[in-house]
């Protein structure tokens, strides 16, 4: 009985012995694709880890107010619609001519390993009126009440409000407070997440009269988050920002004009006529919607988000897995020495590792650093294993020499963005036509070596006369 078990022992490593080269490309192949399902789990934890991130985000805004977006001077008028009963609503103006100025200082505040930029930003918001004609998009009937009519401003968490806001106008100033014909005003059209603002205002009784023209100024300080925006307030609106944040993002309804950004900060204009802002000049306050899309806006964002940047990296994990292989089974071939596919996977999860690696280092050090660390280290690893796998000092150099191109081309497809797509795609087809020169002479129908010098690549012929015996 023994000597049956022993027998069938010996066939099972016979046949594994002689499995040929292409059935063991195969099982390389496969073993790189089952190693992208480890790959799944890194990645929740890096979802795991950005939520985290947003929530810190979410909790430092909250004390300073958020993502802010400002409204100028605009003149609200109470009035009274006919009906059964009246319907009391509030018409609104805006100025012919907007003019806005706003500067701001960004720090960075820290909650544990995460941080969220921050901004303090003075505001200055001019407006020039011109009632002649007002009012014109009144429904018919409609009585406007002057005695009552405010010039407001709008914020969209007025937590932020670092002083009162002061009103200028003919001469005189006056400290806003929450206005009284409209203390909230919807300016976007998606129902189920309305944008509202926050209204303070003025009485305009001295100034704000029919066919009259007049300007105002109002100034504002206040502090926030990630992202501020002045709307295009006026018929016509001139927005000029300069910041000290050296990465801005300029978003919204319109982009700059001019634009300089520098390592200390930046500075943009913007110009928007009326015929682009695609907002009416005057209505009642429920029909003046749409004004969000004329937000002016700069996000003061991170140069590498190292979230993002190692959740993309993750984007590239089979074609790390499948080059790192790749590479193990050219040795294999080329040396003569058989690699057992545990050596494979071990390999493979070395490789893992390095995610876990460059995701813990990027959040203290910054991404680019920690590519270099965590790289350099797997790398480093990597190239030993090949020495020790392939008991050969030269293996591991050239493993060494290898691997490190292959991470130096990953981190240029991660920087690269627009052209990270061409860059991938020409540096496989380049790996793999490299492959197919090197193994253009393989027998793949051929056993595997056994170990020291390789195989001859060329089958061997059998003479004629031994062929007949």
């Amino acid at each position: 009985m023994m000597g049956g078990f022993g027998m069938l022992q010996s066939g099972t490593q016979e046949r594994l012995r002689s499995r040929s080269m292409g059935v063991k490309l195969l099982v390389v192949c496969g073993l790189a694709l089952l190693m992208t399902i480890p790959a799944w789990f890194v990645e929740d934890l890096v979802q795991e880890r950005t939520g985290r991130a947003a929530d810190v985000v979410k909790e430092i805004s909250g004390h300073v107010g958020g993502q802010q977006t400002f409204m100028g001077p605009v003149l609200a008028i109470p009035c009274t619609i006919p009906g059964n009963p009246p319907q009391r609503a509030t018409y609104l103006v805006f100025p012919t001519q907007a003019s806005a100025a706003v500067k701001t200082v960004t720090e960075e505040r820290r909650r544990s390993l995460f941080k969220v930029p921050v901004f303090q930003a003075d505001l200055k918001l001019d407006a020039a009126f011109d009632l002649r004609g007002v009012p014109a998009a009144a429904p018919d009937g409609a009585v406007l009440d002057w005695s009552h009519a405010e010039i407001v401003v709008g914020v969209s968490d007025a937590r932020g409000a670092l002083a009162d806001a002061q009103l200028t106008a003919n001469g005189k100033t006056a400290t806003l407070v929450p206005a009284e014909s409209a203390d909230k005003l919807t300016i976007n059209r998606d129902a189920s997440d309305p944008l509202r603002l926050t209204l303070f205002g003025s009485g305009a009784t001295e100034f704000a009269k029919p066919d009259e023209q007049f300007a105002v100024s109002a100034t504002m300080r206040f502090s926030g988050a990630q992202r501020i925006a002045v709307l295009a307030y006026g018929k016509t609106t001139h927005v000029i920002e300069q910041g000290d944040w050296s990465s801005p993002s300029f978003d919204g309804g319109f982009l700059p004009v001019n634009r300089t950004v520098m390592p200390h900060g930046y500075s943009a204009e913007w110009s928007v006529p009326f015929i682009a802002r695609g907002v009416r000049a005057v209505g009642l306050s429920y029909s003046i919607t749409g004004l969000d899309a004329t937000a002016l806006g700069v996000s003061f964002v991170e140069v590498a988000d190292p979230y993002q940047s190692v959740n993309r990296s993750l984007k590239y994990e089979l074609l790390f897995v499948g080059f790192l292989f790749l590479t193990y089974f050219m040795f294999e071939v080329t040396t003569g020495k058989r690699v057992h596919p545990a050596q494979y996977a071990l390999a493979g999860v070395a490789q893992i590792i390095f995610y876990l690696l460059l995701l813990s280092f990027a959040e203290r050090i910054g991404f680019d650093w920690s590519f270099l660390l965590a790289g350099g280290s797997t790398v480093s690893l990597l190239a030993v294993n090949a020495a020790w796998v392939f008991s050969s000092r030269m293996q591991g150099f050239r493993a060494l020499g290898i691997f490190s191109l292959l991470y130096a081309l990953i981190y240029m497809l991660l920087r690269l963005e627009d052209n990270a797509l061409l860059v991938g795609a020409v540096a496989s087809f380049l790996a793999v036509a490299a492959t197919m020169y090197l193994t253009r002479n393989i027998d793949w129908y051929s056993a595997l070596p056994m170990g020291g010098a390789p195989e001859p690549l060329n089958p061997k012929v059998i003479p004629a006369d031994s062929a007949h015996g």
